[in-house]
């Protein structure tokens, strides 16, 4: 594929470009990684994604993440909630701790001003797949509440790679979810490159980009795609295991990322590494990334 696929078509603007960034001494020092590694849209953690107990939030923090996103001018900020969280759980006491748990993370959100909460959906853990996602769908209902007051705030639902009992791995099972909570919760999708080609979904080239999201598009619909988590993938097409590699050094290889940046559908979409060696390898993964959309 040549680099100027797309390029005749649509004037350049600063594409949405970052990665997942540490919040270490602060929350604000996300965005401040962000700036340093040359990104115009980072995802964060707002609490400890591996404890069940929150991270309160204190004026004095709020304050300086507002005064730190204005002077930034970050865009496009995506909360990641807690690995922990189980919204299909069959477990009765787990169900009940995740729900809570993923009202506080949106709550934090909302303080924090946040355009994105990204979310991995849920797990069957022994139950069928069929009554996980009718679980998560009435998790997602019972958050109605909370999106009463104007907000800009997106619930973004992860692809996964189909570990395990995970659900979320097929466009089919979003589609169930989305068709069902889309009308009470502002909901969209967050595709992960390296899950949803874990997953089965071939998008080493333009073609097989073409095919995905026309399959994306006739099961769940592309206006429902919000943003992208750009990782290549340590294991073959259609593995099922969830393992990131830096780009271009995986199985998906460089022509897929080539014609992500560069497709109609997805170029203006905010992307977010989650790729591994961040710190020796996120400012030259986004310049890369900056180049092959055409933004030097």
């Amino acid at each position: 594929m040549k680099p100027t696929t797309y390029m005749a078509e649509q004037k350049i603007d600063i594409p949405l470009i970052g990665a997942h960034t540490s919040t270490q001494g602060g929350l604000h020092n996300a965005l401040l990684h962000g700036a340093t590694i040359g990104a115009t849209a980072i995802q964060l953690f707002t609490s400890n994604q591996r404890q069940w107990t929150g991270r309160p939030m204190h004026k004095l923090a709020l304050d300086k993440w507002h005064d730190t996103l204005e002077k930034t001018a970050m865009r496009a900020v995506m909360s990641h909630a807690s690995y922990l969280i189980n919204l299909g759980s069959n477990q009765e006491a787990l169900l009940t701790k995740s729900r809570a748990v993923f009202v506080e993370e949106i709550t934090r959100c909302l303080a924090l001003n946040i355009s994105y909460l990204n979310f991995h959906p849920g797990a069957a853990t022994g139950d069928s797949m069929d009554a996980c996602l009718d679980r998560i769908v009435k998790s997602l209902w019972s958050l109605e509440p909370l999106f009463q007051q104007e907000t800009t705030l997106r619930l973004l639902i992860e692809t996964t790679a189909g570990q395990g009992s995970t659900v979320g791995h097929s466009f089919e099972q979003l589609a169930y979810i989305m068709n069902r909570v889309k009308e009470r919760v502002p909901i969209g999708v967050c595709i992960d490159t390296c899950h949803i080609f874990a997953a089965g979904y071939d998008i080493r080239t333009l073609a097989g980009w073409e095919d995905t999201l026309t399959q994306f598009d006739t099961i769940i619909g592309l206006q429902h795609l919000y943003a992208l988590h750009v990782n290549d993938s340590m294991m073959p097409l259609g593995s099922r295991k969830d393992r990131h590699a830096n780009l271009g050094d995986g199985t998906i290889g460089m022509d897929g990322f080539q014609a992500m940046m560069q497709h109609p559908a997805l170029r203006m979409l905010p992307k977010y590494l989650e790729t591994p060696n961040g710190e020796t390898m996120w400012t030259k993964e986004i310049k890369l990334l900056k180049n092959l959309y055409g933004y030097h």
